[in-house]
């Protein structure tokens, strides 16, 4: 048998691999896997640089399956190169806990470097991973020495890059010249609802070229020497990003090739046995000949010998550049100063005067960002206004990748795709900054960001209706809880200055999940610690900030904030004068608070005391898990007001004097 016959043979047990489980399964997308089977055999055969004992090696390249619809084509990728993905794994796709399921999922799979799907997702995620790649070898390599050196490569769907946030992660690319990211685009023309000029006639190649990026052409994508010779291509343009357009046919050598049906439904027997006559596949369903698999689980030798060689390199580099392998090594176990401790960052003290939380987030990431160098990221072009103006921060650019603080431009979903591409790559720790109103540009990937457990910190300033004359464009009211509501986020809310220190001591000493700053716009005062609880109890999420007597049972709970936990102070005062024992709980953050204790809840919650006044500038629903439905919540039902922060916080009643009045109603009908 010619080598050119064994490679065909590949290509059609990855086809049938897909074909096989998706029948098995009775859902799945057959379509867009056997038509991109030969483009994906060319990247994992010839290009890719991987070692399957060993998926997390750091200098592998990357691949990002950013049509994410397509996984049996990656599963069947992985099978057959020897990761830990099994026969029986791939007879379990889309079964419940398998390590198959209908999209990839990072973290589940060995070998798949992203969660895709939502499509564009992948696509971004893959100019975060080019650019940390850039970063890291800027700041490490040295001559003789390019321990940093891979390529990123993906397939992309029309639809990725019919996608918004495939646009401005392809402009921030193209900007800044990431010549070691190749995208392959699967163009077969079709979508769901018919062929793709339904709603799509532009020249996309020509968008990419205004971009900055290089691109080709390959007329057909079963011709594996033409798909070679344009990644070699693109490989040697080492200035700017390169898209392939590779055209394809959905559904490749079946009876509906080519027909929107074969997108996301499985084949049916007869066109399955139709499709394996005309492919010349005289294999039963999962049957793999041995010479297919002998062929492609060489790469298991061979990625363990690439690994080993740079291995080799590695301690040579050691042994010359001493403190640069010791901050490898740090930048690699994700481990983080001692110095970055809120007790040593929190020195704000009440004379001082009200400070709004971002800029106080401003003062201690100036003091953290050169205490973890591995920090890195930028805001949506709101550097001065998110607080994130870092004098010291030098700019990430083509000529000095060394720059940590990025310019995403007006791209908030962009922006957030490419952070969870940096977190994917490993290394580094990224953030980005916009207003909380626009989370919602960028909530798809945040989402993605949760699901994946990637360490990202998202910086959302102007958090509330008290952001004023911009007015209700621009002031959140369902943002806040609404991210609450995203499993696995970590959302803070400072109240003041010292707390948004212990934040920025959180944010960076988590692990396995997203965080969210919310961050003022208006100066709040910085609370007394003298006469009210140290600001390091934030670490437990909520705390009684200030209380009854000592031994007391409080008559009543207020509940509150941010910003508003210092109407609620005023309001505790108040009361307390009139004889009324009160409680004052800061609720810095939900998740923190939900993974206490019981005991420490029931003890910060008395579930005895019924009467409870949550006080928060959002909406309010949420609030009821902890005032239940005996108690209350001062919350924002409608859309904000364009006026000066003060006059709108009046109007809709975040004054100490209506939480008094409505406390004590709330007492009265109790």
């Amino acid at each position: 048998m010619t080598h050119e016959a064994l490679e065909q043979r590949v290509i059609n047990a990855l086809r049938f691999l897909a074909i096989d489980a998706i029948e098995k399964a009775r859902s799945g997308h057959p379509g867009m896997p056997m038509g991109a089977a030969p483009m994906a055999f060319v990247v994992w055969d010839r290009f890719l640089r991987f070692n399957p004992q060993n998926p997390h090696w750091p200098n592998r390249d990357r691949f990002v399956l950013s049509a994410g619809h397509g996984s049996m084509l990656l599963y069947g990728l992985l099978y057959l190169t020897g990761f830990g993905v099994t026969l029986d794994d791939l007879k379990q796709f889309r079964q419940l806990n398998s390590i198959t399921p209908g999209h990839p999922e990072y973290g589940l799979t060995p070998g798949v470097e992203a969660t895709t799907g939502p499509l564009g997702q992948g696509f971004a995620n893959s100019v975060g991973m080019a650019l940390a790649e850039a970063h890291l070898a800027a700041r490490f390599n040295r001559p003789g020495f390019p321990i940093v050196d891979h390529y990123t490569y993906v397939i992309a769907s029309d639809g990725d890059l019919m996608e918004g946030i495939s646009c401005e992660a392809a402009q921030i690319a193209g900007r800044h010249r990431l010549g070691k990211l190749i995208v392959l685009w699967d163009h077969n023309e079709v979508t769901i609802d018919g062929p793709t000029d339904l709603a799509w006639r532009e020249d996309v190649l020509k968008r990419f070229e205004a971009f900055g990026w290089h691109t080709q052409q390959v007329a057909d994508g079963n011709d594996l020497e033409a798909i070679t010779r344009a990644i070699q291509a693109a490989r040697a343009e080492q200035d700017r990003p390169s898209v392939i357009a590779v055209r394809t046919h959905l559904g490749y050598g079946s009876p509906l090739q080519d027909n929107p049906k074969v997108h996301g439904s499985p084949l049916g027997p007869e066109n399955v046995a139709e499709t394996r006559r005309r492919l010349n596949w005289p294999y039963g369903p999962f049957e793999v000949p041995e010479d297919v698999l002998e062929y492609m689980r060489r790469h298991r030798d061979l990625g363990a010998r690439r690994e080993a060689e740079w291995h080799k390199l590695l301690e040579a580099y050691r042994k010359q550049y001493p403190e640069l392998a010791a901050q490898w090594d740090a930048f690699w176990n994700g481990t983080t100063p001692d110095a970055v401790a809120g007790d040593a960052l929190a020195q704000f003290r009440p004379e001082d005067g009200p400070l709004a939380t971002r800029k106080a987030s401003q003062k201690v990431l100036s003091q953290v960002f050169d205490q973890v160098p591995n920090l890195i990221g930028g805001s949506a072009d709101l550097t001065e206004s998110n607080g994130l103006h870092l004098p010291q921060a030098e700019r990430f650019r083509p000529e000095r990748r060394e720059g940590r603080y990025i310019h995403f431009g007006i791209r908030e979903h962009g922006m957030a795709g490419i952070l969870n591409g940096i977190a994917y790559h490993g290394g580094l720790v990224p953030f980005g900054g916009t207003f909380l109103v626009f989370s919602d540009y960028l909530r798809p990937a945040l989402r993605v960001a949760a699901m994946s457990h990637l360490h990202v910190i998202f910086v959302f300033s102007h958090d509330s209706i008290a952001l004023g004359e911009d007015g209700p464009t621009h002031q959140p009211v369902e943002q806040l809880p609404s991210l609450r509501l995203i499993p696995n986020l970590l959302v803070l809310r400072p109240a003041d200055a010292n707390e948004t220190a212990y934040a920025w001591e959180i944010a960076l000493k988590t692990r396995n999940r997203p965080v969210a700053l919310i961050l003022t716009r208006q100066g709040v005062p910085i609370i007394d610690r003298t006469r009210y609880a140290d600001a390091s109890q934030v670490r437990r999420g909520a705390y009684v900030l200030a209380d009854a007597a000592p031994g007391e049972v409080p008559d009543l709970l207020l509940l509150a904030s941010g910003s508003e936990v210092h109407v609620a102070l005023a309001a505790h005062e108040q009361l307390q004068a009139q004889g009324i024992r009160v409680r004052t709980v800061n609720f810095f953050s939900w998740e923190l608070f939900e993974e206490q204790p019981e005991a420490y809840r029931r003890q910060v919650l008395p579930p005895q005391v019924k009467a409870r006044l949550a006080v928060e500038a959002a909406r309010p629903e949420p609030w009821y898990r902890y005032v239940g439905l005996e108690g209350r919540v001062l919350g924002v039902t409608t859309f904000g007001k364009s006026a000066p922060y003060r006059d709108v916080y009046r109007y809709f009643g975040f004054t100490a004097e209506r939480v008094v009045a409505e406390a004590l109603d709330l007492l009265k009908q109790g």
